[in-house]
């Protein structure tokens, strides 16, 4: 069923190579719509080490994650191409994910990325088989280019979900009792910066409450998410990767395993964690509004709508697998993702030329009384987001003038990240492999 790889060998037919030319097609020509005759010839990928199930070779999503590791996209688009033809003209309809990406890999290097962006592949397939939560908050102010930036990162690295802190504030607004006004903070008036702040940062909770049911969603899926928007507050995630992500963590195993607990007490657990979590002094003040906790419960079903409203997802090609049999030890289940999660918190700054004249161009298009009061007041929330460098948060100067260079800076940062996660992954492995050592030690001795 399973055959080898087979040697590359020079393409004589010039067809594919026109077809993916970029300067050989004709305007208005999308290569995401390209077609060829390879693409009706179903190539079945076998996982496992007993073949126990296969996914159906797909050129496109092969494409994106060729792109994750910074390959060229119209460059990415002949690999994936020069790969299915090769597999189709050798007759190789089944074959082992080893072996895909054992001529993958010779392709690469054929067109000179080799070492360093088949490590990045590697390392992009090992962190999605190993299903680390990872949550990335792109934060700043009005035309800042927080949505510009969101939306091309999730592009290039292939993650499928992002959130606007905007859809959040107004579902919180006009489908619950929430504190929160139909005008937005920054274009209110405020007898000081102090007072702007203060309102902000309660919004900011409030909003953070919204968010909970995704956090909670990507911590015990194991899936990708981009936050972005105004509305985030740092201090209520720089409490580390620590105590915001195992208090998230925590209720996603609680969740995963609620054998332990009859289901009035899981219930009582999850309120209590969600009281201590909110009432904490790092990630909120202690002088909460009474009110979050009478509108506690319409924040919940808002929150149970947002989960349902699903943001853009790649959609993989279908295939058929077998139903592995369940392990009778539950913790084998329960230590298959060791990682901690990552929480990765981004404030984009911009020069203060370069924001005005885009704020310019904005307030022309609507109506403020006083549209001074509201550019300062930005920049004085922007100041604030910018306080927290010192604790670790990182600063990106945007410009529209090298947007694509921080973009690109961007990438590689948050694939250094990903690559961080990686080795706590295998110092948790031989952590957790040490303690089960020790474990079989102490109950043999008994």
């Amino acid at each position: 069923m399973k055959e080898k790889g087979v040697l590359l060998k020079k393409s004589n037919n010039s067809e594919e190579e026109k077809a993916e030319n970029p300067t050989s097609r004709p305007r208005g020509f999308s290569t995401r719509n390209a077609s060829s005759k390879y693409d009706f010839v179903k190539v079945k990928v076998w996982l496992g080490d007993n073949a126990d199930h296969y996914y159906v070779l797909s050129r496109f999503l092969l494409c994106r994650m060729l792109t994750v590791t910074k390959i060229p996209y119209h460059v990415a688009i002949k690999i994936a191409l020069e790969l299915k033809k090769l597999l189709v003209d050798n007759s190789l309809l089944d074959v082992s994910q080893s072996d895909l990406e054992a001529n993958l890999f010779k392709l690469m290097e054929r067109r000179g990325y080799g070492e360093e962006y088949i490590n990045r592949y590697k390392m992009i397939t090992r962190f999605h088989h190993q299903r680390v939560p990872l949550v990335i908050l792109v934060c700043g102010t009005a035309c800042s280019g927080k949505s510009t930036i969101a939306t091309q990162l999730a592009q290039r690295l292939n993650l499928p979900n992002v959130l606007q802190t905007d859809m959040v504030y107004e579902l919180l607004r006009t489908s619950t009792d929430a504190p929160l006004a139909s005008t937005p903070v920054w274009e209110r008036e405020f007898l000081s910066s102090e007072e702007l702040i203060t309102e902000f940062c309660r919004e900011c909770r409030i909003v953070r409450k919204g968010l909970a049911g995704d956090l909670k969603k990507a911590m015990k899926d194991g899936k990708p998410i981009i936050i972005e928007g105004i509305h985030l507050d740092p201090s209520i995630y720089l409490d580390g990767d620590n105590k915001l992500a195992n208090n998230l963590s925590e209720k996603a195993e609680e969740e995963k395993h609620p054998s332990d607990n009859s289901p009035g007490q899981m219930e009582n657990k999850t309120v209590k964690t969600c009281e201590t979590s909110s009432g904490n002094s790092r990630l909120c003040p202690e002088n909460v509004s009474s009110q979050d906790a009478v509108i506690s419960d319409q924040i919940n079903e808002v929150v149970n709508c947002l989960e349902s409203v699903k943001m853009e997802e790649t959609v993989s090609e279908g295939g058929t697998h077998k139903i592995p049999k369940t392990d009778k030890i539950p913790p084998v289940k329960k230590e298959r993702c060791g990682a901690e999660p990552i929480i990765v918190p981004i404030v984009l700054n911009m020069a203060e030329f370069d924001h005005e004249a885009l704020l310019e161009e904005w307030i022309a298009t609507r109506t403020y009384k006083d549209k001074d009061k509201l550019i300062s007041n930005l920049k004085t929330i922007q100041d604030y987001l910018c306080k927290f460098q010192s604790q670790g948060l990182t600063i990106v100067n945007i410009s529209p003038t090298t947007f694509p260079q921080t973009l690109d800076w961007l990438h590689s940062y948050l694939l250094q990240c990903i690559e961080q996660v990686k080795c706590r992954c295998r110092v948790s492995d031989v952590a957790r492999a040490k303690w089960r050592c020790c474990k079989l030690f102490r109950k043999h001795c008994r």
